[in-house]
């Protein structure tokens, strides 16, 4: 285990994240959440389907993230699609809004984990691929998989 990731465990993972969109910058913020939630998160309970970032009155929520329900959390039971509040720096916020209105770009959800104990969201600034160039990159990636299995069987 490296340095880096001492203390920490990740939780969840957007898979689409990187097939759907280019990823230029990513940033790690904190999660606001309930104790239910913690608790469901703690056993892996999350889907990010169609996650991203909106920003209202200079803050960052974090919205159509999935967090199911915890079974035995009774009565304090938390809303699973509810708006969570991201914890960045106000100039990270700015910085963020900024090249999101300018620009035409997105932030989204890449993986969430447990870092010495505090729920963090790792972010990417993302730009949407278009069509062709999703069937271009599944086409590189035969390719190299092919190559790859040929050179493994003359070695």
């Amino acid at each position: 285990m490296s340095k880096k990731n001492l203390g920490m465990k990740i939780i969840g993972v957007n898979k689409r994240a990187k097939r759907e969109y280019e990823i230029l910058e990513t940033f790690e913020a904190g999660l606001v959440l309930q104790g239910s939630e913690v608790k469901s998160l703690r056993l892996g309970r999350i889907s990010f389907k169609d996650g991203y970032v909106r920003f209202h009155n200079e803050e960052a929520f974090l919205v159509g993230v999935h967090i199911a329900p915890y079974e035995n959390a009774g009565y304090a039971q938390h809303d699973p699609e509810r708006e969570r509040k991201l914890l960045l720096h106000k100039r990270e916020i700015r910085s963020l809004m900024g090249k999101v209105e300018q620009k035409g770009l997105t932030v989204i959800p890449l993986k969430v984990y447990f870092k010495n104990g505090k729920a963090k969201v790792e972010l990417g600034l993302a730009k949407g691929k278009k069509l062709h160039d999703v069937r271009e990159e599944l086409k590189r990636r035969t390719i190299a998989r092919e190559m790859a299995r040929e050179m493994a069987r003359f070695k």
